[in-house]
Formats: C-alpha cells, sequence, structure tokens
C-alpha cells in the first residue's frame, strides 16, 4: 500500500462563523494541499470535512498517517465513539443526538476504505504540517469564495423545527 502522510485543520472565526479547511498531503516526492471556506458552519465541521476531504482524494486504498489537532475528531475515532453514535442511529450515549452526523456518515466511510493512524498534535504549537494547514485553513475562510455549508444550514432547520 502507499504510504501517505496527512495533515488537516479547521479554522473558524466565530463558532459558528465563517471558516475552512486545510489539509497537506505528502506521499515520496509529492505534496498536495486542499482547502475551502464557508460562509457559517463551526469549527468541529470543518476539522471534520478536512480529514473526509483527504481521504477522497485517495484514489486506492493507502496507509495513511493523519495529524490532527483536533481532540473531537481524534477521540470520537480512537475511542470508537462516532462508530457507537451510528451503530446507535447517530445517538450519543446520553441518547441526545450527535452532532454532524452527515460528516461522521461521510469520514467512517472514508475510514473503512484506507488503514488510518491518527496522532493527535498540539495545534499552534511547533508541528510545521499542522501550522502550514491552520495557515490554509484561515486563508480559506477569509477568501471571497466561501460555499453554503449545507449540512449545518439543514442541522439548525432540524434544530429550529424542533422548538
Amino acid at each position: 500500500m502507499t504510504q501517505v502522510t496527512v495533515y488537516t485543520d479547521g479554522a473558524c472565526s466565530g463558532n459558528p462563523g465563517p471558516g475552512g479547511y486545510g489539509v497537506l498531503m505528502k506521499s515520496g516526492k509529492h505534496t498536495k494541499e486542499m482547502s475551502q471556506g464557508y460562509r457559517k458552519t463551526t469549527n468541529n465541521r470543518m476539522e471534520l470535512l478536512a480529514v473526509i476531504v483527504a481521504l477522497q482524494a485517495l484514489t486506492r486504498p493507502c496507509e495513511v498517517t493523519l495529524y490532527s489537532d483536533s481532540r473531537y475528531v481524534v477521540d470520537a475515532i480512537e475511542k470508537n465513539w462516532a462508530k457507537s453514535w451510528k451503530a446507535r442511529g447517530w445517538k450519543k450515549a446520553d441518547k441526545q443526538p450527535a452532532l454532524n452526523a452527515d460528516l461522521w456518515a461521510a469520514a467512517l466511510d472514508q475510514l473503512a476504505k484506507h488503514k488510518v493512524k491518527l496522532v493527535w498534535v498540539k495545534g499552534h504549537a511547533s508541528n510545521e504540517g499542522n501550522n502550514r494547514c491552520d495557515e490554509i485553513a484561515v486563508a480559506a475562510s477569509r477568501s471571497g469564495h466561501l460555499l453554503i455549508d449545507e449540512g449545518y444550514e439543514q442541522a439548525k432547520r432540524s434544530e429550529a423545527a424542533l422548538i
């Protein structure tokens, strides 16, 4: 299997607010960066979307070492919380809805295609790859090309309907 090193980060100005993700991928001599900004989203959604986008970019199953500064992402995967939420119909152990179920479903699908080792790194510290992802995620969130985060908007409409 091809070995790939991936760094991911999400950024949000306000939470919710304008946000973006950044991805840095390295394999052999090849390096690729990806980013996108969104008009209104959350930091956790951007952290998770970065992982999904990175794994979707791989054209065949790979051995991936993925670095993230998001405990939300790393713990939910490593401790199998996301799989448990899915098994319970996207409910947490306390019976409350799991947030970002749309993205967790996509992440679990992508994780199943690859051999992924997650590594948590401290954000805004001395990790060069994570720092680069932060730069491109922030730049994406401030760009003039902000998309609508349909999953975030759908979740807000669903919450409003319950009130």
